[in-house]
């Protein structure tokens, strides 16, 4: 069951074999692609759609999905900076965009569960909600104003690494913990796989399905904070086509749109692909237009391995 057999070294190394395919490729068509500071670059770029993917991937893994984290993101981050604007501690602003991803996931979470309504459906309309609560609040209009030690979470370095790469690593190292090494991890794949042997076994899949959604939206708050800090201002439109890139970094990583299987650090794998594929294209000075072409081309051929992989 857990040998290495074929299939399942390919849905391993798959992805990583991709992108390394992907980084020779445009370390030789420009070489300004492997400077430090290029890479540094990527990596700080990645972090915010990594971190929403982190907390996307356990929803998938249940066989959902969470179409509302770029509009979480939009009002965690709208809400952090009206209150540091308003002149309360920085910690208490943060706690304040970290505390809307989880309302907003467990909401998310009840209307799958207690609700029964499909997950698509569910996040489509909370999407939708939270983009007016947040043009509601901010008024359509950027908030400013933010202090130079809020700054430093988007902006700062922690031992010669940009604070948002440091916070992506210890998000990937706490997810992998929790989705392979704990109980309710194993019941997550579990659910993904066979849902009804689960509750057969007596295992309730609400509380853990509902859980998922709230770590989803958690991620996705603190996703809007560390935003926010980068850009000084929080945006009424940021985060839109968000949840797009977070579910194609997932699919890319080797996680099953159908549930059951994958893993947090294809996901990371998936994330550098599309980062890494955004800044080789704007290297080689490829127009927008098509980028977004060979974008969409990428994801289309990773969901057509993975459908030919069952």
């Amino acid at each position: 069951m857990h040998g290495w057999y074929p299939g399942r070294l390919f849905r391993r190394l798959g992805p990583f074999a991709g992108f390394l395919a992907l980084a020779l490729a445009l370390s030789l068509l420009s070489d300004r692609f492997l400077t430090v500071s290029n890479l540094l670059n990527v990596a700080r770029q990645i972090s915010i759609n990594a971190i929403i993917a982190a907390g996307m991937t356990a929803v998938i893994l249940t066989g959902g999905i969470d179409l509302s984290v770029g509009s979480i993101l939009a009002l965690a981050g709208a809400l952090t900076a009206g209150t540091i604007a308003a002149g309360r501690p920085v910690p208490v602003g943060v706690m304040t965009g970290l505390g809307v991803g989880v309302v907003a996931g467990l909401v998310n979470g009840l209307l799958v569960t207690r609700g029964r309504i499909p997950a698509f459906i569910a996040t489509l309309g909370t999407m939708t909600a939270l983009r007016g609560l947040t043009l509601t609040y901010t008024g359509g209009r950027p908030i400013t104003g933010l202090t130079d030690s809020f700054r430093a979470i988007g902006g700062g370095y922690l031992l010669g690494i940009p604070v948002p790469v440091a916070i992506m690593a210890l998000v990937f190292a706490t997810a992998w913990v929790f989705l392979s090494h704990t109980r309710p991890g194993r019941y997550v794949y579990a659910i993904g796989s066979n849902r009804e042997a689960v509750r057969v076994a007596g295992v309730p899949t609400a509380p853990y399905e509902t859980l998922v959604y709230v770590l989803s939206g958690l991620a996705a708050g603190l996703a809007g904070v560390i935003l926010t800090s980068r850009l000084n201002s929080a945006q009424p439109t940021a985060g839109l086509g968000y949840e797009l890139d977070a579910i194609a970094a997932v699919v890319l990583g080797g996680t099953s749109l159908a549930g059951g299987s994958g893993g947090v650090m294809g996901t990371l794998v998936g994330a550098l692909i599309i980062g890494v594929l955004d800044n080789g294209l704007n290297l080689l000075g490829v127009s927008s237009f098509y980028q977004q072409v060979v974008k969409g081309l990428v994801i289309l051929l990773a969901v057509l391995l993975d459908r030919a992989k069952k």
